[in-house]
């Protein structure tokens, strides 16, 4: 078989797709040796969490308040600063861009 050669090796699709079949065919082949008294719908589908009754999603659900608060946290002085900056409006987040553009371009010729 031929492929495409590069400067690290050979790439063939061929040889990956009869690969891929290859290690479709042998997992169906080992699936063939499972459990036959699965029954959809029973007990047997509910989820496992060592033996305990799964609680509620929304007591699953880390909010990102609590992920990020020791982040939020340590940095509180800096956030209290930039929430006061903040308004909603996308025309001063441009305004904001552009200005920013501006001083590097005019730091980047000044450099030279």
């Amino acid at each position: 078989m031929t492929g495409i050669t590069t400067g690290f090796g050979a790439w063939n699709p061929i040889a990956w797709l009869l690969l891929f079949l290859g290690v479709v065919a042998g997992a169906l082949f080992l699936r063939r040796f499972g459990n036959k008294q699965y029954k959809k719908n029973t007990g047997q589908t509910k989820v496992f969490l060592s033996g305990n009754e799964e609680p509620e999603a929304s007591a699953l659900h880390v909010r990102g308040a609590h992920l990020y608060w020791g982040f939020v946290d340590g940095l509180s002085a800096y956030y209290r600063r930039v929430r006061a900056l903040h308004t909603g409006l996308l025309s001063d987040y441009v305004a904001l861009f552009v200005g920013t553009l501006g001083v590097v371009l005019i730091v980047l010729v000044l450099s030279r």
